[in-house]
């Protein structure tokens, strides 16, 4: 014959739990809008960073060929798949503006980052200068 003991275990109960997972959910909508341009600014690091790897290979190009290109394959830059391509990318690199004497390279974002319509753009020059063109 099988006896129980009558011992309680401490735990908490389902009421508890939920007021608990409630008070995180609002904690998490309002620290949510404050997180955003934080989330935004880190996305832009990989644009900045991307330009940057463009635009020392457009220097090391310019050197041993004495011209730029606005081919990135053939300055050896292989653009990432994109978010709609099932990749990770979150930005399009492209050679905008090709010349003897200079290029412009632009990052543009394929995600809207805090949904505001507007997407994020960078561009760097042959000189190093980056900028953000459309802020996100």
């Amino acid at each position: 014959m099988k006896t129980y003991s009558k011992t309680r275990l401490k735990a908490f109960t389902l009421t508890e739990l939920l007021v608990v997972l409630v008070i995180i959910g609002i904690l998490m909508l309002i620290a949510l809008p404050n997180l955003m341009p934080l989330i935004s600014r880190t996305h832009s690091l990989e644009a900045q960073q991307a330009l940057i790897a463009v635009q020392k290979l457009q220097k090391s190009y310019h050197q041993m060929h004495v011209k730029y290109t606005d081919d990135l394959l053939e300055l050896g830059f292989e653009q990432e798949k994109t978010i709609e391509e099932g990749g990770k990318a979150k930005y399009i690199i492209e050679i905008t503006e090709v010349s003897p004497l200079g290029f412009v390279a632009k990052a543009k974002a394929v995600v809207d980052f805090d949904q505001d319509g507007q997407f994020n753009e960078w561009e760097i020059t042959n000189e190093g200068v980056l900028r953000e063109l459309v802020k996100d």
